[in-house]
């Protein structure tokens, strides 16, 4: 039996509302008021004769019928939304993908790895953003990103990808460097800092010295300036232990004593959840997935690198 036609503006409120599990972000990205939001999902309730969603002071939540209308509904739209983007794609876009994630790891991990997937997929055509600004996915956006945090993002599909963790660095030719022994050794050094979520301060209390004289000299806003910084000899830095590959293979950083603490954060690989992946966007999922454990060659060349 064909689905009503009447229905279709009230499905499609509703699963909006069931995958933000919020009437205001479902109104908002289907740029109607909550209140339409609202009438939509009682019209339909009305018309299947189920409660949808239970209310209460602090939002909605799916009933059980909810649930599987939910499932239900997302699938099909999910459907209908490639099969449209297919339609409506030139074969060169088809054959695109586009990435966002933070210059740090673009710059130190992602870049030197991009070669092999080339190598695998040379019809597929990348395009990396590396923009400060949380980037939205709307229509028109990347394709997918690479993001650092705790892996729960609203309306987000996370897959991860791989953890973290800090450790201090410098360059050898860092005055001061040569007298470092011990963890507490470094704070006698100029320090190097950046606008991670984690901190010397933190890395200072996990190596037990306590009440540690931090002197960030110079801050930074991204990583990779930071250790930048730190292989140019303007002090010790804090290296992530993704990004810190290409500085310690070369020889322009080298790790001092202490510990290697686990960040709270990890990297995920994110898409929105109510839009497949293209195809050459889960082409590209898939291969990066199964990087984590693999290092590209280190560089011949003993000197920083630059951007």
């Amino acid at each position: 039996m064909p689905l009503p036609t009447a229905w279709l503006p009230a499905l499609a409120a509703f699963e909006a509302a069931a995958r933000h599990q919020n009437f205001a972000h479902a109104a908002e990205e289907l740029h109607l008021t909550a209140s339409a939001v609202s009438h939509h999902v009682r019209k339909l309730e009305g018309l299947l004769g189920v409660t949808l969603f239970q209310r209460h002071a602090r939002g909605v939540s799916l009933t059980i019928e909810g649930r599987q209308l939910s499932d239900a509904a997302q699938s099909a739209l999910a459907d209908i939304d490639d099969v449209m983007r297919d339609l409506g794609d030139t074969r060169e876009e088809r054959h695109r993908v586009r990435i966002t994630t933070m210059l740090s790891l673009a710059h130190t991990w992602l870049l030197p790895r991009l070669p092999d997937f080339t190598s695998a997929h040379p019809h597929v055509r990348v395009r990396i953003d590396t923009e400060m600004a949380l980037t939205s996915f709307d229509e028109g956006g990347p394709d997918l990103g690479i993001r650092y945090g705790l892996g729960h993002w609203p309306g987000m599909t996370a897959h991860h990808l791989m953890p973290d963790a800090m450790f201090p660095v410098a360059s050898p030719d860092l005055p001061g460097v040569e007298h470092v022994s011990a963890p507490a050794d470094i704070q006698k050094l100029p320090l190097v800092g950046d606008h991670a979520r984690q901190s010397w301060q933190d890395w200072f209390r996990a190596a037990e010295v306590h009440g540690a004289r931090i002197d960030v000299r110079y801050s930074f806003s991204d990583t990779t300036n930071a250790l930048l910084a730190a292989a140019r000899g303007l002090g010790a830095a804090l290296a992530r232990d993704k990004v810190s590959e290409p500085f310690l293979s070369n020889g322009s950083l080298v790790r001092l004593p202490g510990p290697s603490l686990p960040t709270r954060y990890s990297y995920f690989v994110v898409y929105p959840s109510h839009r497949r992946l293209r195809a050459a966007a889960r082409t590209f999922v898939d291969w990066v997935l199964t990087q984590p454990g693999r290092a590209p060659p280190p560089p011949v060349a003993r000197k920083p690198p630059t951007l």
